[in-house]
């Protein structure tokens, strides 16, 4: 058996399977959205679909994975902007990134929320890294000046979301700038 047992690290030619699965469903479902077919997710990987299940039992499961990747994967870029030097482009490039992802990010927690799963449940720490790496990356342009001192973490949050949601509707990027621009000191 190649999972994990509880307690138990993966072997590590199981542990690679399990990293290439989730690599190709992460492209797949952002090419294609959460309706593709794990079978497709298993040609990409280059493994087969019974290795697909034995990581992922359903694919409720692989598409909850995906996203626990994608909001571990921006917590990490935005612990790799906090050190930036310029903590205001930091903070603007982070926000404009995950902006530009949404529409990933909406279709798998769309797609979870429609199987019966709370993709803020679903995604716990991965969220609350996440959350604090903002927060840190919004501290940071705040003490610079690039930021308003008012501006909480709950209204960029508050903030990205609705800018994460408009994304999905085409916008041309001068929204953002909008945003930015009442983000910023008078």
């Amino acid at each position: 058996m190649t999972a994990a047992t509880p307690g138990r690290p993966l072997r590590a030619d199981a542990a690679r399977n399990r990293a290439k699965v989730l690599e190709a469903a992460g492209a797949v479902f952002a090419e294609r959205g959460p309706s593709a077919s794990t079978e497709e997710v298993a040609r990409r990987a280059g493994v087969g679909a019974g290795t697909v299940f034995r990581h992922f039992p359903t694919k409720e499961a692989l598409l909850e994975a995906v996203l626990v990747a994608l909001l571990e994967d921006h917590a990490r870029e935005a612990r790799a902007r906090i050190e930036h030097d310029d903590p205001g482009a930091a903070f603007f490039g982070f926000f404009t990134r995950v902006v530009e992802r949404a529409a990933t990010k909406n279709a798998l927690s769309g797609a979870l929320a429609d199987a019966g799963i709370d993709p803020r449940q679903a995604t716990g720490e991965a969220g609350a890294a996440l959350k604090r790496a903002l927060g840190t990356l919004l501290e940071r342009a705040q003490a610079a000046g690039a930021v308003r001192a008012d501006v909480t973490l709950a209204e960029v949050l508050a903030l990205l979301a609705g800018m994460s949601h408009a994304a999905g509707h085409g916008g041309d990027g001068r929204a953002l700038e909008i945003v930015f621009d009442g983000l910023r000191p008078r």
